[in-house]
């Protein structure tokens, strides 16, 4: 901050052009009456020598904004939950396919991937890195394939989390899938971040995917991942495929609880039969890509264990009369590399020998519980 001629400003941002490029309000600690507020600030912008830019206090738009909630379930948990069979636990295994819906120069990205790669670095500029191509097209071309043999095996269903423009790469992975009743949910059109997509945007987006999976499949997906969306995207994925005559039956960018809970929707405030959105939580802990993160797994046995500690506390806690649900999050190129490959081998042996185990879609779990606890308003879940 400067001082100069006893004036001490403090910038903060709002919605005022100046120069048809910086966009600032200012504030002066004199008390001569300021000149018109742009006229202001370009006083201050000539005289100051330099100037603290404060951030905008944060308002949500009320369609978009949804509170915190800390106490979910609470000490006594939801009662009366039940997995079909009895099951002690629900186990989901999510298979994320990206390959070919990752950052790149052919897409017009302007640079390569960096994230989730075994071999990490800064990304090539408006240019090709045909190493790091080549790393997500083993997912594709050899790691996908390899899970898909695993869980048709053992008779397990998996939800594949389908990046629209990777699955339209081959089609046939989609085909598959519905043919041995996997469930094709949406991990968005692309693999990016959505944060800065402006709302208009990202609603054609949404569309595109839907449009794109229900091709390729036969139905629109059932179920919305994102992993990277928005501040909006809570509010606009439910919002589009009520547009389109689609019914999103669950949404899963959420890491919160242990079996799924309603939410009142932002936008359904005034509606007079609001129809909520059920979150299906996701896990970031039992999940294949911290082999690529710094706090993560050192090696496939870690892996292993993790998972199964994991399923042991949860199946217990279901013994118990409270049951939960699992999730596995997978990655073709990741755990589809042999080596780490056998410890989910080894988990599903484990888990295939065990009795009282529902190892299911999100779709299928979504639809079990909306069944025993369908929407109420202001309610987590509610039974009938």
């Amino acid at each position: 901050m400067s001082d100069v001629g006893g004036q001490v400003a403090v910038v903060r941002l709002c919605d005022i052009s100046i120069g048809g490029g910086i966009r600032f309000a200012a504030a002066c600690n004199n008390n001569a009456s300021p000149p018109a507020q742009h006229q202001y600030t370009l006083y201050l912008l000539d005289h100051l020598e330099s100037i603290i830019i404060m951030p905008e206090a944060y308002a949500a738009h009320p369609d978009y904004g949804y509170d915190r909630d800390f106490r979910g379930y609470g000490e006594a948990g939801l009662r009366g939950l039940k997995w079909p069979n009895d099951a002690k636990i629900a186990v989901s295994f999510v298979i994320n396919y990206e390959e070919g819906g990752e950052r790149s120069v052919l897409c017009g990205d302007g640079q390569s991937e960096t994230n989730l790669r075994e071999n990490a670095g800064p990304p090539r500029i408006n240019e090709r890195h045909y190493n790091a191509e080549s790393e997500f097209e083993y997912g594709s071309r050899a790691g996908f394939w390899r899970l898909f043999r695993l869980f048709n095996k053992h008779e397990m269903k998996f939800t594949l989390y389908a990046v629209a423009c990777a699955v339209q790469e081959v089609p046939e992975v989609v085909t598959r899938c519905v043919e041995t009743g996997h469930d094709v949910a949406s991990h968005a059109y692309r693999w990016l971040e959505y944060h800065d997509f402006s709302i208009e945007k990202e609603k054609e987006w949404i569309k595109k995917c839907i449009e794109s999976l229900k091709k390729l499949s036969g139905y629109a997906p059932k179920g919305w991942y994102y992993g990277r969306g928005s501040p909006h995207s809570r509010t606009l994925v439910p919002q589009v495929y009520e547009e389109m005559g689609e019914e999103l039956v669950w949404a899963s960018d959420t890491y919160a609880d242990d079996i799924p809970y309603w939410i009142d929707r932002a936008d359904e405030k005034q509606k007079l039969n609001p129809t909520g959105c059920l979150m299906v939580p996701y896990s970031y802990d039992c999940n294949d890509f911290k082999f690529h993160s710094a706090n993560g797994f050192r090696d496939p046995q870690g892996f292993y264990n993790h998972l199964k500690n994991a399923f042991d506390v949860l199946f217990a806690e279901g013994e118990e009369g409270a049951p939960k649900m699992m999730t596995i999050g997978l990655h073709n190129r990741i755990i589809g590399r042999p080596g780490r490959f056998k410890a989910l081998q080894d988990f599903v042996e484990y888990i295939s020998k065990k009795e009282g185990v529902w190892v299911a879609t999100r779709t299928e779990i979504a639809e079990c519980f909306r069944e025993q606890f369908p929407y109420q308003k202001g309610s987590l879940a509610k039974a009938k």
